[in-house]
């Protein structure tokens, strides 16, 4: 809010062009603050919805400045257990290590200022409304964090003993001796929610996002990871595709007509809620174009957000919080992301605060809201990205490099060295190398093993050996 010395720029007020204008008018325009006859009705400012911080894990402390998350202890196992041997315990197998999530080092807020002649004689309370605006726009702001850090699960892995190149997996520097977590590259991805292209194209990338949630699956069940709360987030667009698979877009769809003058009958939608479909979704009269509304595939719950981190971060001017978040995803390529709850861990020191006071010197009423939070990796494993060509992950040629971050080939395939990425393991492990050069400088690879007691730069995603 502007102020020329101790004085409130009058310009500057929300719903004022001049507040000396008072109660001296205008009787229209902005300036107008009351109604001659009763609307009955005020129109809000288009809402948007938080979607990511109920999907995963969170933890609310009274003090301090982080949380800690343990990691247990194995025990050994002798499956034939001979006369005469003797069994000797482990101190670093049965040893536990913890990671830790810490704060943000200030909070966020929101915050606007009112003239109080105003409020005394506007005919609505606007108050309100704009405190619920400063209120949805922090859990907005915060939406977009946890999701950034979702997606920085999909890119981190303990496996990797090269920075972020130039290295190979070592599944010993994982405490757990888990394989890295999926990375799903797929050219058909670039139109999952594209409005630019054709119904067949956009069919098949909603195809293979309901694939990659199979394979997602697959893979959990692989290492023993915890396959309930799993998630899959698109695009609303990308909702759509999936939601309207198998509806029929032409004559010959909708009657199954071929060249012959024969076919299979009508088309039955995927997630039109027919049992001989599968049973899947709801009737179509029922839209499902709320924020709120999902669909349920093999398990995994598959919903709509607009703060898919799609977006450069580091940009000026477009940072979300901390440098942390502010990544760039643009370069990525992410179009949708799948997880299990536990990849990431939510911190919050206190929720939203909403503090006004009345500020007798100005003749005005000043409004913040506020909140301190923090997010961290838990389970890098438990996050995997979808990830299409861009113009910046795609190598001019066929010839691959660590030190590129590239992950598809001039003609949009994926290099083979990493076409298995799909499966976790080694080639996982360098497509997610290739995508953390891809976020950019401000990306640090903090989820890395710590050879001592003490936190390092890496805290406070570090686990520790204590």
């Amino acid at each position: 809010m502007a102020v020329q010395g101790t004085d409130i720029d009058a310009g500057n007020l929300p719903y004022r062009d001049n507040v000396g204008n008072g109660l001296s008018g205008p009787l229209a325009g902005k300036n107008k603050l009351w109604l001659p006859v009763w609307s009955g009705e005020v129109i809000h400012a288009y809402d948007e919805y938080n979607v990511f911080e109920n999907l995963v894990d969170t933890r609310t402390i009274s003090n301090g400045v982080a949380a800690e998350f343990p990691i247990t202890g194995t025990v050994g196992i002798n499956p034939a257990w001979n006369a005469g041997v003797e069994l000797v315990g482990s101190t670093t197998d049965s040893a536990s290590q913890t990671i830790a999530i810490k704060l943000d080092k200030r909070p966020m807020c929101a915050h606007f200022e009112l003239d109080n002649v105003d409020l005394m004689i506007t005919q609505w309370e606007y108050r309100s409304e704009l405190a619920r605006q400063a209120g949805l726009a922090l859990a907005n702001a915060r939406d977009k964090q946890v999701a950034a850090y979702i997606a920085r699960a999909g890119v981190e892995d303990l496996t990797w003993n090269g920075a972020n190149t130039n290295g190979s997996q070592d599944t010993t520097l994982d405490p757990r001796g888990q394989a890295t977590g999926p990375v799903f590259l797929n050219k058909e991805f670039k139109h999952l929610g594209s409005s630019t292209a054709n119904a067949s194209d956009r069919t098949n990338a909603a195809l293979a996002a309901l694939k990659a949630i199979e394979d997602f699956f697959v893979y959990l069940q692989e290492i023993n990871a915890p396959t309930d709360g799993v998630t899959m987030v698109v695009t609303p667009r990308a909702f759509q595709d999936i939601r309207a698979l198998g509806v029929a877009r032409s004559y010959n769809e909708l009657y199954g007509v071929m060249a012959s003058g024969t076919g299979n009958g009508p088309a039955k939608p995927l997630f039109g809620g027919i049992a001989e479909a599968g049973g899947l979704g709801a009737q179509l009269p029922l839209g499902m174009n709320n924020y709120t509304d999902s669909l349920e595939y093999m398990g995994a719950r598959i919903v709509k957000s607009s703060h898919i981190p799609q977006t450069d971060y580091s940009a000026a001017g477009a940072g979300i919080g901390e440098s942390r978040y502010n990544l760039n995803f643009a370069s990525a390529g992410v179009k949708a992301m799948i997880f299990q709850r536990s990849c990431v861990g939510s911190l919050s020191l206190m929720g939203m605060k909403v503090d006004t006071v009345e500020d007798v010197r100005r003749n005005t009423t000043f409004t913040v809201a506020s909140m301190m939070k923090g997010c961290g990796v838990l389970r890098p494993e438990c996050s995997a990205l979808l990830i299409a060509p861009t113009a910046t992950n795609t190598d001019s040629d066929t010839t691959w490099g660590q030190s590129g971050g590239f992950l598809f080939k001039s003609d949009e395939t994926v290099f083979a060295e990493l076409d298995g990425a799909g499966g976790g393991g080694a080639e996982a492990s360098m497509a997610r190398a290739m995508l953390r050069i891809r976020l950019g400088g401000n990306f640090s690879r903090e989820y890395i093993r710590t050879a001592d007691t003490t936190a390092t730069t890496g805290y406070p995603y570090s686990w520790l050996i204590n």
